[in-house]
């Protein structure tokens, strides 16, 4: 039975051969598949098709490209032309859907692959965030080493009465600008420490960029600072003389420093070692306790300890600090609220 298909194997292909020696004869070109299983029966099988059209059809570059004329229009009509023609009118390189609000070439209309949860936003993975921690921690340290003896002057002078009569030592222009470096950088870690806050226990998702919501976020801090500073301007120009004023707003400055450098270690915690928001909390409301009993202190020596006054500190204290400080939460809270996505 293998010697008898063998023998009809070797016929076909013999058949075939004589069959493509002829048919090549009459045509010179490439031979197609129809023409080489013309040649063989009715009942061979797919293998031995395959096996004569990989025989006899070898693919070879075209080199006789059709001269025929393109027939894709209308009947009646001239064939049209590329859009890419500069010399066409704008009517013809405009689609009909060209002014459509829903029609954006430009745009890819397919996604491949599955589209996979997106990373959360973290400040340690924001570039600009850990640039500009970077940068106030390096002028922090430069700024203290060129204003040290400033700043042990300020710490020492604050507890002290100053007398009258006694010469003031003015403050160079270049400490003048550590100090309200050291003020920016308190405003830049408020607006960090309430960011994080605000993920927590208002939402995590705003309607702008988070980069954004603490530019914001500092930029009413330091409003609040300047308005603040003015408030105490007014009412010092008002209630107490010229130099009284200057030395409480040398203070406030002091005590504004002094609460920036105490809140960087709890924002670097916060931001790179994941610290827990209740202890961060804890803390930042013991260092604020702790500058507004200063700033109690510091206002009652300079104001009102020769005159005996105990209810007018109260007031004043209430007045520009309390209320200030009120103000600043509940600003803070709207915008939160503002910004925030509500689904």
């Amino acid at each position: 039975m293998v010697q008898q298909a063998d023998s009809i194997h070797t016929g076909l292909e013999i058949d075939a051969e004589s069959q493509q020696q002829s048919v090549q004869q009459k045509h010179s070109s490439q031979l197609t598949p129809k023409q080489v299983l013309s040649w063989l029966p009715k009942n061979a099988t797919p293998a031995q098709q395959d096996s004569m059209i990989r025989a006899h059809v070898k693919p070879c570059e075209i080199t006789h490209w059709s001269k025929m004329p393109d027939t894709l229009h209308l009947p009646g009509h001239k064939a049209g032309k590329s859009f890419r023609d500069v010399s066409l009118p704008q009517y013809y390189r405009e689609s009909f859907f060209s002014k459509d609000s829903l029609f954006h070439p430009e745009l890819r209309g397919g996604r491949l692959g599955v589209a996979g949860d997106p990373v959360p936003y973290t400040v340690a993975g924001d570039n600009f965030i850990t640039s500009l921690l970077l940068l106030c921690f390096v002028l922090a340290c430069i700024a203290f080493s060129k204003s040290k003896h400033f700043v042990f002057r300020q710490a020492k002078a604050f507890f002290r009465v100053q007398r009258e009569g006694t010469t003031v030592i003015t403050e160079t222009s270049s400490e003048v600008r550590f100090q309200f470096f050291f003020v920016l950088q308190t405003c830049l870690l408020v607006a960090l420490g309430y960011f994080f806050y605000s993920k927590a226990s208002i939402s995590d998702t705003f309607t702008i960029e988070q980069n954004w919501v603490i530019c914001i976020y500092a930029g009413y801090v330091m409003s609040y600072c300047l308005i603040k500073a003015l408030l105490y301007t007014i009412a010092g120009l008002v209630f107490f003389d010229k130099k009284k004023n200057e030395q409480w707003l040398k203070a406030y400055l002091f005590l504004l420093s002094c609460e920036g450098v105490l809140l960087f270690p709890v924002v670097m915690l916060l931001s790179y070692f994941d610290l827990s928001l209740q202890v961060a909390v804890i803390y930042t409301i013991i260092v604020l306790v702790l500058v507004k009993i200063l700033s109690f202190y510091k206002s009652y020596l300079i104001f009102f300890k020769r005159n005996g006054l105990f209810l007018q500190i109260i007031l004043y204290f209430c007045a520009l600090e309390v209320v200030p400080l009120s103000a600043l939460w509940g600003g803070l809270v709207l915008i939160s609220h503002y910004l925030k996505i509500n689904f």
